[in-house]
Parts: C-alpha cells; sequence; structure tokens
C-alpha cells in the first residue's frame, strides 16, 4: 500500500486578509458601504468557514472593521474554531435568519447605507431578497454580481498546491480503481475501492466521481448502478475529489478485456487533439481559439457528427448547490482572454471515450495538474 499523500500547509490569515483588502477596493469603486455574501464558495474565500446548507446564512463585510457572521447556532461553534474571522452573531432555528441579518445591519449603523446583495447567489432567493428590502427601506441595494467569481479566477500559490493535491487524488484512486476493475467485479466494487483511496488521501467530500460501464458508459453523467462487468465494456470514470473545497477532475476510460483497432486509434486521435489544445493554454490566449482546437479537430477527424457542448470550465473552490463552476467556459464564441493562474476542467468524448484533465495556465502553456497516464486502459 502506497502511503498517504501529505497535505499542503493550511492559508494562513495573511491571504484572507489580501482577498479581503481586494474586495473592499472594489467595494469602495462601487461606492458600496456593506456588503452581504451569501453565496457559500464567496463565504469560505473570504471567512474561511464552509457553511451548511439547511438554512440561510450570510457573511456581512462592511467596507471598515471587521467582517460579521450570521450564523445558525448549530454552525457557530465550528466557525468559531476554523474561521480567521471572530465576530459571530448565531440564530436558533426558530428565528427567521433574514430578519437577523437585517437586525444585524442596522445594529451595526448601516440602516441607510448603501448594500451590495449578490444577485446571482443560488442562496438569495427572489422571496428573501424582497424580504430584506422590505426590513430595510432606507438602504440603498447595489447589484454586487459577479464580481467576487471574477476575482477568485487567478489562484495564489496555495489554492495551486491544494489543486495538485486534489489532482493527485485523481492520479490515485483512478490507478487504484482501474487495478480492481475486470471481468466479473461489480462496478460498486471499482467505485468502493477509488473512494477508499480519496479520502485516505484527504478527499473531503462524499460524491467523488462518476462511474459507469456497458452502454451506459458513452453518457458522461450516468449514475453508479450494479452491474458486474464483462469483457467488451468500457469502464468510464471521472474523479472529482474536493481537498479543504478545492476540486481537481479527470477521466479516463478502461477496456474490459482487449480493446479493438478503432477504439485504440479513436484515443489516440482524441489525445493528440486534446495535447494540441493544452499547449495553446498562455496566458492572452483566446478563449474561443483554444475551445476550436478541439471542438474541429475532433469533428475534422469523424470523431462525432456534432459538437454543442463545452470543452472546458472553471475549477477551483466550489461548495453546494453546485457541482461545477461555469464562471467560465470553453465554447466557440467565448469572448475572454486566459489569464497565468486560472484552472480548468479541460475533457472531451466520443462515443464511450473520454478524456479529461486539470489544466492550470501558464507561459509555457497549459500544464496538467493530473498526471496519470493519458491512454485507453485494459
Amino acid at each position: 500500500m502506497t502511503q498517504p499523500l501529505l497535505f499542503p500547509p493550511p492559508f494562513p490569515v495573511e491571504e484572507f486578509r489580501s482577498r479581503l483588502a481586494a474586495l473592499r477596493t472594489v467595494m469602495s469603486e462601487r461606492q458600496v458601504d456593506l456588503l452581504i455574501v451569501d453565496q457559500f464558495e464567496h463565504m469560505q474565500y473570504f471567512g474561511g468557514h464552509r457553511s451548511t446548507a439547511a438554512t440561510y446564512q450570510a457573511l456581512l463585510i462592511p467596507l471598515q472593521g471587521e467582517p460579521v457572521a450570521v450564523m445558525r447556532a448549530l454552525d457557530a461553534p465550528v466557525f468559531c474554531q476554523i474561521s480567521w474571522l471572530t465576530d459571530c452573531v448565531a440564530f436558533s432555528d426558530n428565528e427567521n435568519p433574514i430578519e437577523v441579518v437585517a437586525q444585524t445591519i442596522l445594529v451595526r449603523g448601516h440602516g441607510a447605507s448603501a448594500i451590495g446583495v449578490e444577485r446571482d447567489s443560488h442562496f438569495l432567493t427572489v422571496n428573501r431578497a424582497l424580504e430584506l428590502q422590505n426590513l430595510l427601506p432606507d438602504a440603498r441595494m447595489v447589484d454586487f454580481s459577479g464580481i467576487m467569481w471574477d476575482m477568485r479566477q487567478v489562484k495564489s500559490p496555495l489554492e495551486l498546491a491544494c489543486l495538485e493535491h486534489a489532482a493527485e487524488i485523481c492520479d490515485r484512486a483512478t490507478a487504484v480503481g482501474f487495478d480492481a476493475a475486470g471481468a466479473g467485479v461489480n462496478e460498486r466494487e471499482v467505485f468502493a475501492a477509488m473512494t477508499a483511496e480519496a479520502w485516505r488521501n484527504g478527499a473531503d467530500n462524499t460524491v467523488l466521481g462518476v462511474l459507469v460501464s456497458g452502454s451506459q458508459s458513452a453518457v458522461l453523467h450516468s449514475t453508479l448502478g450494479h452491474r458486474t462487468l464483462a469483457n467488451g465494456d468500457v469502464l468510464h470514470v471521472e474523479m472529482s475529489p474536493e481537498f479543504r473545497a478545492y476540486t481537481s477532475r479527470m477521466m479516463r476510460p478502461k477496456s474490459i478485456g482487449a480493446p479493438n483497432d478503432e477504439q485504440m486509434k479513436t484515443a489516440e486521435t482524441m489525445i493528440r487533439i486534446q495535447d494540441e489544445q493544452f499547449r495553446a493554454m498562455r496566458p492572452g490566449a483566446e478563449a474561443k481559439e483554444v475551445d476550436r482546437i478541439v471542438r474541429e479537430g475532433i469533428l475534422a477527424a469523424g470523431l462525432r457528427d456534432s459538437y454543442t457542448n463545452i470543452t472546458g470550465y472553471t475549477l477551483g473552490l466550489v461548495a453546494v448547490p453546485r457541482v461545477s463552476d461555469f464562471t467560465r467556459v470553453f465554447l466557440a464564441d467565448s469572448d475572454w482572454q486566459l489569464q497565468q493562474n486560472q484552472v480548468f476542467h479541460m475533457y472531451t468524448w466520443a462515443g464511450s471515450l473520454a478524456f479529461s484533465e486539470t489544466v492550470v495556465v501558464t507561459p509555457e502553456g497549459g500544464k496538467r495538474l493530473t498526471k496519470m497516464e493519458r491512454k485507453l486502459f485494459y
């Protein structure tokens, strides 16, 4: 048995302070006195604590002074242990959290302030937003949509270390799964072996990936079944472990029994085209041009009749209710440029074969953080 991976160091307080200072610069530019942060990724990014999704919670960030977390009382002790912040208002389960947020804003002297709200938050529903506005009639609500998503695009060295650790979990867990996979083995036994290896090496999440086989292997988002693997099957594995809430991803196929010549040729062609795409992933590159390499290359090779899906998307900090971050995606009409130290899940598939990598943008081109051999395994 291989030794578990060594964990990178935790984020120091200085990194959180730097993030907060950058956020406050934007708040000042937009003349926002207080920001209500309720998207869980952003609460963790700036506050260092991941809340549960049982009820509404928020992080209130003033332009000056310490932020205050409005937290379910059941979660408050964990917040006090984990977060670098110390100011917390806890509410009981019989209280209305929106009313508690509004009252906290009033008590802190921001009842008539310009208040930034995440209108694109998954947690600020229409009803909650209207209720908040009714409870703060003298405040001026300012749309803060999209800003924090964009601020999190370029990763710090420690963020990259977390993503690299998660990528190594992908490599190890997939290798263990492929070792376990063979004719006569139930696919759940394969997934159990992968899950155990991922958890041994620091994975934090429970839904660690996708595993499908047989006729379902051509459907990337199918669900785990109860099949017993048989010769001629293609086993599709996509690992998506999270380490300290940072997720890396990787797809690999394994043929149960020797693959045929067409499958081998298809795999080699896909890998060649995708490797060309990775080489183009330099700072300043146009996303649509990076996308074109795979989209047009796969079609020109005759591997697919149409190509309507994206060829990559943002990786980084992720939290419920989302499983993927589409802040930046690669499409034929994507109108944005790559930046150094952005990280993406780049993927393609044709027929029953799929390959993907966790890739960081560097001046030399896209660098793979997932390092497992790129081939059709058998």
